[in-house]
């Protein structure tokens, strides 16, 4: 198995962090859909690839991985091309400051509050939880404004140059921005709003484009 494999659902935000940074790098590799939803869980056979049973799981001859974060960074220290960590400890502090402000606090907020109770949940024949939404407001005001923050006027989350902050983001922003109350928060801060319009242009984005971006 010398290509690169990645095992999950082309739905996951976390999944295409991980085929981000492989095309990003202009890295060949394959993605084999795993439905950890289904009844029963997911495969058995998947478990030993993943004990928790979450997605993605990752293998490069024969290395076997688990955990976004852990596997692209583990993609940017292997393979030819663009860097996607800055060098200097700062700058590597500050992506990996987003990386954590990302993961805990924005995902449940953007995603599982405000997406799926104002996007995916009428799709299901389900009304939105307004509570929830609501609830999840303010919290989602103070992610979007510590990222402002700490991009200031870059280019990039964290300067110059795209890195991994960029690709933990994009796919968390793909959905929230579908949510009126996504969208409007992101218009209101032009640096950030500046900062989507540069990134969802990018070829890596179009190529690992969710199913869900065509739904909604």
């Amino acid at each position: 198995m010398n290509e690169p494999v990645v095992f999950g659902a082309a739905y996951s935000v976390y999944v295409r962090m991980v085929r981000l940074a492989l095309e990003e790098k202009a890295v060949p590799y394959s993605l084999v859909e795993i439905d950890i939803f289904a009844p029963g869980g997911p495969p058995s056979d998947y478990l030993l690839r993943h004990p928790f049973g979450r997605i993605p799981a990752f293998e490069h001859q024969g290395f076997r991985l688990y955990e976004a974060g852990a596997i692209t960074r583990y993609v940017d220290d292997t393979f030819p091309g663009p860097a996607l960590q800055p060098t200097q400890p700062r700058p590597r502090a500050r992506m990996n400051q987003v990386i954590s402000i990302l993961d805990s606090y924005a995902y449940r907020t953007l995603l599982l509050d405000i997406f799926l109770e104002r996007v995916r949940a009428p799709q299901r024949g389900r009304q939105p939880d307004e509570d929830r939404i609501r609830s999840a407001l303010p919290v989602a005001r103070r992610c979007v404004d510590a990222l402002q923050d700490i991009m200031a006027d870059g280019l990039f989350l964290c300067g110059t140059e795209l890195s991994l902050a960029d690709l933990h983001a994009a796919p968390m922003f793909a959905y929230f921005v579908r949510a009126p109350e996504g969208a409007a928060l992101l218009a209101e801060r032009a640096g950030l709003h500046r900062w989507w319009d540069r990134i969802r242009g990018r070829a890596s984005m179009t190529a690992t484009r969710s199913p869900l971006e065509d739904s909604t």
